[in-house]
Protein backbone atom coordinates (compact mmCIF):
# COMPACT_ATOMS: atom_id res chain seq x y z
CA UNK A 1 0.00 0.00 0.00
CA UNK A 2 1.37 3.41 -0.96
CA UNK A 3 2.21 5.72 1.91
CA UNK A 4 0.08 8.88 1.87
CA UNK A 5 2.19 12.03 1.72
CA UNK A 6 1.55 14.63 4.39
CA UNK A 7 1.03 18.22 3.28
CA UNK A 8 0.55 20.59 6.21
CA UNK A 9 1.81 23.99 5.10
CA UNK A 10 -0.89 25.96 6.91
CA UNK A 11 -0.17 24.15 10.17
CA UNK A 12 3.57 24.83 9.86
CA UNK A 13 2.94 28.52 9.22
CA UNK A 14 0.51 28.68 12.15
CA UNK A 15 3.02 27.04 14.52
CA UNK A 16 5.85 29.31 13.38
CA UNK A 17 3.61 32.33 13.92
CA UNK A 18 2.73 31.21 17.46
CA UNK A 19 6.45 30.84 18.21
CA UNK A 20 7.25 34.25 16.65
CA UNK A 21 10.06 32.72 14.60
CA UNK A 22 11.32 33.77 11.20
CA UNK A 23 11.48 31.16 8.47
CA UNK A 24 15.28 31.14 8.82
CA UNK A 25 15.19 30.49 12.59
CA UNK A 26 12.44 27.92 12.24
CA UNK A 27 14.38 26.08 9.53
CA UNK A 28 17.51 26.01 11.67
CA UNK A 29 15.69 24.54 14.66
CA UNK A 30 14.15 21.86 12.44
CA UNK A 31 17.49 21.11 10.77
CA UNK A 32 16.34 21.85 7.21
CA UNK A 33 17.29 24.43 4.61
CA UNK A 34 15.33 27.66 4.22
CA UNK A 35 14.16 26.81 0.65
CA UNK A 36 13.01 23.38 1.81
CA UNK A 37 10.95 24.90 4.67
CA UNK A 38 9.50 27.44 2.27
CA UNK A 39 8.37 24.66 -0.07
CA UNK A 40 6.78 22.72 2.79
CA UNK A 41 4.95 25.80 4.08
CA UNK A 42 3.51 26.37 0.61
CA UNK A 43 2.57 22.69 0.16
CA UNK A 44 4.97 22.29 -2.73
CA UNK A 45 6.66 19.46 -0.84
CA UNK A 46 5.31 17.06 1.79
CA UNK A 47 6.43 17.26 5.40
CA UNK A 48 9.35 14.86 5.84
CA UNK A 49 9.73 12.33 8.65
CA UNK A 50 12.73 14.27 9.97
CA UNK A 51 10.64 17.43 10.27
CA UNK A 52 7.83 15.56 12.03
CA UNK A 53 10.36 14.27 14.57
CA UNK A 54 11.87 17.75 14.90
CA UNK A 55 8.46 19.27 15.63
CA UNK A 56 7.88 16.75 18.41
CA UNK A 57 11.36 16.90 19.94
CA UNK A 58 12.20 20.58 19.55
CA UNK A 59 8.77 22.12 20.24
CA UNK A 60 6.76 19.33 21.92
CA UNK A 61 4.23 19.63 19.09
CA UNK A 62 1.51 16.96 18.90
CA UNK A 63 2.18 15.75 15.37
CA UNK A 64 -1.30 14.23 15.09
CA UNK A 65 -2.54 17.81 14.70
CA UNK A 66 -0.81 17.98 11.34
CA UNK A 67 -3.54 15.79 9.90
CA UNK A 68 -6.37 17.29 11.95
CA UNK A 69 -6.96 20.97 11.29
CA UNK A 70 -9.79 22.54 9.38
CA UNK A 71 -9.13 21.39 5.82
CA UNK A 72 -11.90 18.76 5.57
CA UNK A 73 -14.41 21.13 7.19
CA UNK A 74 -13.45 24.01 4.93
CA UNK A 75 -13.69 21.87 1.79
CA UNK A 76 -17.12 20.57 2.80
CA UNK A 77 -18.40 24.03 3.71
CA UNK A 78 -17.06 25.59 0.50
CA UNK A 79 -18.68 22.89 -1.61
CA UNK A 80 -22.00 23.59 0.05
CA UNK A 81 -21.62 27.35 -0.45
CA UNK A 82 -20.66 26.80 -4.10
CA UNK A 83 -23.91 24.88 -4.53
CA UNK A 84 -25.86 28.12 -4.01
CA UNK A 85 -27.88 28.77 -7.21
CA UNK A 86 -26.65 32.39 -7.22
CA UNK A 87 -23.25 31.09 -8.36
CA UNK A 88 -24.10 30.32 -11.96
CA UNK A 89 -20.59 29.77 -13.29
CA UNK A 90 -18.74 26.49 -13.54
CA UNK A 91 -18.15 24.99 -10.12
CA UNK A 92 -14.50 24.79 -9.01
CA UNK A 93 -13.03 21.31 -9.09
CA UNK A 94 -12.77 19.52 -5.78
CA UNK A 95 -8.99 19.52 -6.14
CA UNK A 96 -9.00 23.33 -6.39
CA UNK A 97 -11.10 23.65 -3.23
CA UNK A 98 -8.66 21.41 -1.41
CA UNK A 99 -5.78 23.59 -2.54
CA UNK A 100 -7.51 26.70 -1.20
CA UNK A 101 -8.32 25.02 2.13
CA UNK A 102 -4.76 23.75 2.51
CA UNK A 103 -2.83 26.80 1.30
CA UNK A 104 -5.11 29.74 2.11
CA UNK A 105 -7.53 28.78 4.91
CA UNK A 106 -8.03 32.44 5.86
CA UNK A 107 -9.32 33.20 2.36
CA UNK A 108 -11.60 30.15 2.53
CA UNK A 109 -13.10 31.38 5.80
CA UNK A 110 -13.51 34.88 4.40
CA UNK A 111 -15.41 33.43 1.43
CA UNK A 112 -17.65 31.45 3.80
CA UNK A 113 -18.29 34.56 5.90
CA UNK A 114 -19.19 36.47 2.75
CA UNK A 115 -21.58 33.74 1.59
CA UNK A 116 -23.19 33.57 5.02
CA UNK A 117 -23.69 37.36 5.00
CA UNK A 118 -25.22 37.15 1.51
CA UNK A 119 -27.55 34.34 2.54
CA UNK A 120 -28.72 36.21 5.63
CA UNK A 121 -29.23 39.40 3.61
CA UNK A 122 -31.22 37.49 1.01
CA UNK A 123 -33.46 35.95 3.67
CA UNK A 124 -34.00 39.30 5.31
CA UNK A 125 -34.90 40.98 2.04
CA UNK A 126 -37.32 38.16 1.26
CA UNK A 127 -39.33 39.26 4.28
CA UNK A 128 -38.91 42.98 3.61
CA UNK A 129 -42.63 43.67 3.83
CA UNK A 130 -42.61 42.49 7.41
CA UNK A 131 -39.40 44.31 8.24
CA UNK A 132 -40.28 47.71 6.80
CA UNK A 133 -41.03 50.31 9.41
CA UNK A 134 -39.54 48.35 12.28
CA UNK A 135 -36.88 50.03 14.35
CA UNK A 136 -34.72 46.91 14.27
CA UNK A 137 -35.03 46.46 10.50
CA UNK A 138 -31.31 46.36 9.87
CA UNK A 139 -29.19 43.59 8.43
CA UNK A 140 -27.12 41.74 10.99
CA UNK A 141 -25.01 38.61 10.96
CA UNK A 142 -26.61 35.67 12.75
CA UNK A 143 -25.08 35.55 16.20
CA UNK A 144 -26.21 31.96 16.67
CA UNK A 145 -24.48 30.77 13.49
CA UNK A 146 -21.33 32.72 14.34
CA UNK A 147 -21.06 30.91 17.67
CA UNK A 148 -21.88 27.56 16.08
CA UNK A 149 -19.01 28.01 13.63
CA UNK A 150 -16.65 29.02 16.46
CA UNK A 151 -17.11 25.64 18.17
CA UNK A 152 -17.15 23.86 14.80
CA UNK A 153 -13.72 25.13 13.80
CA UNK A 154 -11.99 24.57 17.14
CA UNK A 155 -12.76 20.83 17.08
CA UNK A 156 -15.31 21.39 19.85
CA UNK A 157 -12.42 21.06 22.30
CA UNK A 158 -11.45 24.09 24.40
CA UNK A 159 -8.30 23.04 26.25
CA UNK A 160 -8.12 25.71 28.97
CA UNK A 161 -11.81 25.37 29.85
CA UNK A 162 -11.63 21.56 29.77
CA UNK A 163 -8.64 21.41 32.12
CA UNK A 164 -10.15 23.93 34.53
CA UNK A 165 -13.32 21.83 34.72
CA UNK A 166 -11.22 18.73 35.31
CA UNK A 167 -9.47 20.45 38.23
CA UNK A 168 -12.84 21.33 39.76
CA UNK A 169 -13.99 17.71 39.44
CA UNK A 170 -10.79 16.62 41.18
CA UNK A 171 -11.83 18.55 44.29
CA UNK A 172 -14.78 16.22 44.90
CA UNK A 173 -14.31 14.12 48.03
CA UNK A 174 -14.41 10.31 47.77
CA UNK A 175 -17.58 10.03 49.88
CA UNK A 176 -19.50 12.84 48.12
CA UNK A 177 -22.17 12.68 45.48
CA UNK A 178 -22.03 15.21 42.65
CA UNK A 179 -24.79 17.30 44.23
CA UNK A 180 -23.12 17.26 47.63
CA UNK A 181 -19.89 18.50 46.08
CA UNK A 182 -21.81 21.20 44.23
CA UNK A 183 -23.59 22.38 47.38
CA UNK A 184 -20.20 22.67 49.06
CA UNK A 185 -18.85 24.67 46.12
CA UNK A 186 -21.81 27.05 46.21
CA UNK A 187 -21.46 27.48 49.96
CA UNK A 188 -17.90 28.64 49.35
CA UNK A 189 -19.41 31.34 47.11
CA UNK A 190 -22.07 32.22 49.74
CA UNK A 191 -24.75 31.11 47.30
CA UNK A 192 -27.86 29.32 48.53
CA UNK A 193 -29.31 26.54 46.34
CA UNK A 194 -33.02 25.75 46.56
CA UNK A 195 -35.17 23.24 44.67
CA UNK A 196 -38.74 24.34 43.96
CA UNK A 197 -41.69 23.43 41.75
CA UNK A 198 -41.22 25.73 38.79
CA UNK A 199 -41.21 25.40 35.00
CA UNK A 200 -37.99 27.44 34.90
CA UNK A 201 -35.14 24.94 35.05
CA UNK A 202 -32.56 27.34 36.51
CA UNK A 203 -32.68 30.91 37.82
CA UNK A 204 -29.98 32.83 39.65
CA UNK A 205 -30.84 35.88 41.71
CA UNK A 206 -27.57 37.81 42.01
CA UNK A 207 -28.95 40.27 44.55
CA UNK A 208 -30.13 37.52 46.91
CA UNK A 209 -27.28 35.16 45.90
CA UNK A 210 -29.84 32.39 45.47
CA UNK A 211 -29.84 29.69 42.80
CA UNK A 212 -33.25 28.16 42.12
CA UNK A 213 -33.40 24.76 40.40
CA UNK A 214 -36.57 23.06 39.20
CA UNK A 215 -37.45 20.07 41.33
CA UNK A 216 -39.17 18.49 38.30
CA UNK A 217 -35.99 18.44 36.20
CA UNK A 218 -34.12 15.17 35.77
CA UNK A 219 -31.23 14.78 38.26
CA UNK A 220 -28.71 14.81 35.40
CA UNK A 221 -30.20 18.11 34.21
CA UNK A 222 -30.14 19.52 37.75
CA UNK A 223 -26.44 18.68 38.15
CA UNK A 224 -25.60 20.07 34.73
CA UNK A 225 -27.42 23.35 35.35
CA UNK A 226 -25.77 23.78 38.73
CA UNK A 227 -22.33 23.26 37.15
CA UNK A 228 -23.21 25.73 34.40
CA UNK A 229 -24.11 28.39 36.96
CA UNK A 230 -20.95 27.62 38.94
CA UNK A 231 -18.93 28.21 35.79
CA UNK A 232 -20.57 31.60 35.27
CA UNK A 233 -19.84 32.54 38.88
CA UNK A 234 -16.27 31.28 39.24
CA UNK A 235 -14.75 31.09 35.75
CA UNK A 236 -15.40 34.62 34.51
CA UNK A 237 -11.77 35.50 33.71
CA UNK A 238 -11.19 32.25 31.85
CA UNK A 239 -14.39 32.61 29.85
CA UNK A 240 -13.59 36.24 28.99
CA UNK A 241 -10.06 35.36 27.86
CA UNK A 242 -11.44 32.66 25.55
CA UNK A 243 -14.11 35.00 24.20
CA UNK A 244 -11.51 37.73 23.56
CA UNK A 245 -9.57 35.33 21.33
CA UNK A 246 -12.72 34.49 19.35
CA UNK A 247 -13.38 38.17 18.42
CA UNK A 248 -17.12 37.88 17.92
CA UNK A 249 -18.78 40.55 15.79
CA UNK A 250 -21.59 41.42 18.18
CA UNK A 251 -22.35 41.50 21.91
CA UNK A 252 -25.16 39.02 21.26
CA UNK A 253 -22.73 36.47 19.78
CA UNK A 254 -20.35 36.95 22.70
CA UNK A 255 -23.17 36.41 25.20
CA UNK A 256 -24.36 33.27 23.40
CA UNK A 257 -20.78 31.97 23.30
CA UNK A 258 -20.37 32.63 27.02
CA UNK A 259 -23.34 30.35 27.71
CA UNK A 260 -21.87 27.84 25.27
CA UNK A 261 -18.54 27.85 27.11
CA UNK A 262 -20.32 27.51 30.44
CA UNK A 263 -22.19 24.53 29.00
CA UNK A 264 -18.87 23.10 27.86
CA UNK A 265 -17.41 23.58 31.34
CA UNK A 266 -20.42 21.86 32.91
CA UNK A 267 -20.08 18.81 30.68
CA UNK A 268 -16.33 18.62 31.23
CA UNK A 269 -16.73 18.90 35.03
CA UNK A 270 -19.50 16.30 35.12
CA UNK A 271 -17.37 13.97 32.95
CA UNK A 272 -13.71 14.91 33.64
CA UNK A 273 -11.46 14.18 30.68
CA UNK A 274 -8.98 11.52 31.83
CA UNK A 275 -11.45 9.63 34.00
CA UNK A 276 -14.17 9.75 31.36
CA UNK A 277 -11.85 8.69 28.53
CA UNK A 278 -10.50 5.75 30.55
CA UNK A 279 -13.99 4.63 31.55
CA UNK A 280 -15.34 5.02 28.00
CA UNK A 281 -12.57 2.84 26.63
CA UNK A 282 -13.01 0.22 29.34
CA UNK A 283 -16.80 0.08 28.88
CA UNK A 284 -16.46 0.11 25.09
CA UNK A 285 -18.35 3.40 24.82
CA UNK A 286 -21.62 2.06 26.20
CA UNK A 287 -23.66 5.26 26.53
CA UNK A 288 -26.08 3.87 29.12
CA UNK A 289 -23.27 2.60 31.37
CA UNK A 290 -21.43 5.92 31.09
CA UNK A 291 -24.61 7.87 31.83
CA UNK A 292 -25.14 5.86 35.02
CA UNK A 293 -21.53 6.09 36.19
CA UNK A 294 -21.26 9.86 35.68
CA UNK A 295 -24.81 10.90 36.52
CA UNK A 296 -25.36 12.32 33.04
CA UNK A 297 -27.95 11.97 30.30
CA UNK A 298 -27.49 9.93 27.12
CA UNK A 299 -27.23 13.12 25.08
CA UNK A 300 -24.65 14.64 27.45
CA UNK A 301 -22.53 11.49 27.23
CA UNK A 302 -22.74 11.34 23.42
CA UNK A 303 -21.77 14.99 23.11
CA UNK A 304 -18.88 14.57 25.54
CA UNK A 305 -17.52 11.64 23.52
CA UNK A 306 -17.25 13.95 20.51
CA UNK A 307 -15.03 16.39 22.45
CA UNK A 308 -12.27 13.96 23.46
CA UNK A 309 -9.63 15.54 21.25
CA UNK A 310 -7.00 16.63 23.78
CA UNK A 311 -3.55 16.69 22.12
CA UNK A 312 -1.58 13.66 23.24
CA UNK A 313 -4.60 11.92 24.77
CA UNK A 314 -7.23 11.74 22.06
CA UNK A 315 -10.19 9.40 22.10
CA UNK A 316 -11.98 7.98 19.09
CA UNK A 317 -12.82 10.76 16.62
CA UNK A 318 -16.62 10.81 16.77
CA UNK A 319 -19.19 12.88 14.99
CA UNK A 320 -22.19 14.05 16.99
CA UNK A 321 -25.37 15.56 15.59
CA UNK A 322 -28.84 16.37 16.88
CA UNK A 323 -31.90 16.91 14.69
CA UNK A 324 -35.45 17.98 15.43
CA UNK A 325 -38.57 16.31 14.07
CA UNK A 326 -38.44 18.47 10.95
CA UNK A 327 -34.97 17.11 10.18
CA UNK A 328 -33.22 20.40 10.94
CA UNK A 329 -29.77 20.06 12.47
CA UNK A 330 -29.72 21.82 15.85
CA UNK A 331 -26.29 20.63 16.98
CA UNK A 332 -23.42 19.37 14.88
CA UNK A 333 -19.81 18.49 15.37
CA UNK A 334 -17.42 16.16 13.61
CA UNK A 335 -13.92 15.14 14.62
CA UNK A 336 -14.01 12.72 11.65
CA UNK A 337 -13.68 13.33 7.92
CA UNK A 338 -17.49 13.34 7.75
CA UNK A 339 -18.91 16.86 7.73
CA UNK A 340 -22.47 18.16 7.99
CA UNK A 341 -24.36 20.67 5.91
CA UNK A 342 -24.09 24.17 7.35
CA UNK A 343 -27.70 24.95 6.44
CA UNK A 344 -30.78 22.75 6.25
CA UNK A 345 -31.19 19.16 7.35
CA UNK A 346 -29.29 15.91 7.38
CA UNK A 347 -29.45 13.23 4.69
CA UNK A 348 -32.85 11.47 4.93
CA UNK A 349 -31.16 8.09 4.47
CA UNK A 350 -29.43 8.47 7.82
CA UNK A 351 -30.88 6.33 10.61
CA UNK A 352 -31.37 9.39 12.86
CA UNK A 353 -34.70 10.12 11.19
CA UNK A 354 -35.96 6.59 11.96
CA UNK A 355 -35.15 7.06 15.66
CA UNK A 356 -38.38 9.04 16.13
CA UNK A 357 -40.30 5.90 15.12
CA UNK A 358 -38.57 3.68 17.70
CA UNK A 359 -38.44 5.63 20.98
CA UNK A 360 -36.04 4.35 23.62
CA UNK A 361 -34.08 2.15 21.22
CA UNK A 362 -30.59 2.44 19.79
CA UNK A 363 -30.48 2.11 16.01
CA UNK A 364 -27.28 0.89 14.36
CA UNK A 365 -26.23 1.61 10.81
CA UNK A 366 -23.26 1.04 8.55
CA UNK A 367 -23.05 3.89 6.09
CA UNK A 368 -20.90 4.92 3.15
CA UNK A 369 -20.49 8.44 1.77
CA UNK A 370 -19.98 9.17 -1.95
CA UNK A 371 -16.20 9.47 -1.45
CA UNK A 372 -16.08 5.82 -0.34
CA UNK A 373 -15.52 6.53 3.36
CA UNK A 374 -17.37 4.14 5.67
CA UNK A 375 -18.84 4.87 9.07
CA UNK A 376 -20.55 3.17 11.96
CA UNK A 377 -23.59 5.23 13.00
CA UNK A 378 -25.69 5.08 16.15
CA UNK A 379 -28.99 6.92 16.62
CA UNK A 380 -31.56 7.31 19.37
CA UNK A 381 -34.49 9.58 20.13
CA UNK A 382 -34.25 12.01 23.06
CA UNK A 383 -37.40 13.33 24.74
CA UNK A 384 -37.29 16.26 27.14
CA UNK A 385 -40.42 16.50 29.25
CA UNK A 386 -41.81 19.86 30.25
CA UNK A 387 -42.42 18.55 33.77
CA UNK A 388 -46.20 18.30 33.69
CA UNK A 389 -49.04 16.80 31.67
CA UNK A 390 -49.92 20.05 29.89
CA UNK A 391 -46.32 21.13 29.32
CA UNK A 392 -44.96 20.43 25.82
CA UNK A 393 -42.41 17.66 25.32
CA UNK A 394 -39.42 18.45 23.14
CA UNK A 395 -38.29 15.59 20.93
CA UNK A 396 -34.97 15.23 19.17
CA UNK A 397 -32.88 12.48 17.66
CA UNK A 398 -29.15 12.27 18.28
CA UNK A 399 -26.56 10.60 16.11
CA UNK A 400 -23.11 9.43 17.14
CA UNK A 401 -20.63 7.75 14.83
CA UNK A 402 -17.07 7.10 13.81
CA UNK A 403 -15.06 5.69 10.94
CA UNK A 404 -15.76 1.99 10.66
CA UNK A 405 -12.17 1.08 11.53
CA UNK A 406 -12.95 2.17 15.11
CA UNK A 407 -16.18 0.12 15.29
CA UNK A 408 -14.66 -2.85 17.20
CA UNK A 409 -14.07 -0.49 20.14
CA UNK A 410 -17.84 0.13 20.41
CA UNK A 411 -20.14 -2.35 22.11
CA UNK A 412 -22.89 -1.39 19.67
CA UNK A 413 -20.98 -2.81 16.71
CA UNK A 414 -20.91 -6.34 18.11
CA UNK A 415 -22.19 -9.01 15.70
CA UNK A 416 -22.29 -6.60 12.73
CA UNK A 417 -20.61 -7.75 9.53
CA UNK A 418 -18.52 -4.65 8.86
CA UNK A 419 -16.65 -6.46 6.08
CA UNK A 420 -19.76 -6.98 3.93
CA UNK A 421 -19.88 -4.37 1.17
CA UNK A 422 -23.66 -4.62 0.78
CA UNK A 423 -24.20 -3.87 4.49
CA UNK A 424 -23.47 -0.16 4.00
CA UNK A 425 -26.28 2.32 3.35
CA UNK A 426 -25.42 5.01 0.77
CA UNK A 427 -25.72 8.31 2.63
CA UNK A 428 -24.72 11.85 1.67
CA UNK A 429 -24.21 15.26 3.20
CA UNK A 430 -26.35 17.65 1.18
CA UNK A 431 -28.24 16.93 -2.02
CA UNK A 432 -26.58 19.83 -3.83
CA UNK A 433 -23.11 18.36 -3.29
CA UNK A 434 -24.03 14.66 -3.28
CA UNK A 435 -23.01 12.92 -6.50
CA UNK A 436 -25.20 9.83 -6.22
CA UNK A 437 -27.12 9.38 -9.47
CA UNK A 438 -30.20 7.37 -8.48
CA UNK A 439 -30.95 8.31 -4.88
CA UNK A 440 -34.69 7.91 -4.36
CA UNK A 441 -34.64 10.62 -1.66
CA UNK A 442 -32.87 13.31 -3.70
CA UNK A 443 -34.60 16.70 -3.33
CA UNK A 444 -32.56 18.86 -5.73
CA UNK A 445 -30.00 18.11 -8.47
CA UNK A 446 -26.31 18.05 -7.59
CA UNK A 447 -24.21 21.07 -8.42
CA UNK A 448 -21.50 19.36 -10.46
CA UNK A 449 -23.69 17.32 -12.84
CA UNK A 450 -25.42 18.25 -16.08
CA UNK A 451 -29.10 17.29 -16.32
CA UNK A 452 -30.89 15.49 -19.12
CA UNK A 453 -34.68 15.69 -19.19
CA UNK A 454 -36.58 13.20 -21.35
CA UNK A 455 -40.35 13.91 -21.40
CA UNK A 456 -41.00 10.32 -22.53
CA UNK A 457 -39.07 8.65 -19.71
CA UNK A 458 -39.48 8.74 -15.95
CA UNK A 459 -37.17 6.89 -13.60
CA UNK A 460 -36.50 7.35 -9.92
CA UNK A 461 -35.89 11.05 -10.63
CA UNK A 462 -37.67 13.31 -13.18
CA UNK A 463 -34.25 13.92 -14.78
CA UNK A 464 -31.08 12.02 -15.53
CA UNK A 465 -27.56 12.96 -14.52
CA UNK A 466 -24.63 12.94 -16.93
Amino acid sequence: MAVQKLYAGAKLRELRGRLSLTQKDFAQKLGVSLPYLNQMENNNRPVSTAVVLGLAQEFGFDVTELQAGDEARLVSDMREAMADPVLTGAAPALADLRLVAANAPAIARAFLDLHTAYRQTHERLASLDEALGREDARLQPSSWEEVRDFFHYCDNYIDAVDRSAERLAGQRRPDETVQQALHRAFQAQDVRVVFVDTPTIRHYDAAQKTLTISRDAHPATQNFQMLLQLALLTQGKLLDATLDLARFQSPEARNIARIGLANYFAGAALMPYEQFLETAQRERHDLEVLATKFGASIEQVAHRLSTLQRPGAKGIPFFFVRVDQAGTITKRHSATTLQFARFGGACPLWNMHQAFETPGQFLRQLAETPDGARYFCLARDVSKSGGSYHAPTRRYAIGLGCEVRHAPALVYADHMDIAAADAYAPIGISCRICERRNCHQRSVPPLERQLRVDPDTRGVLPYQLD
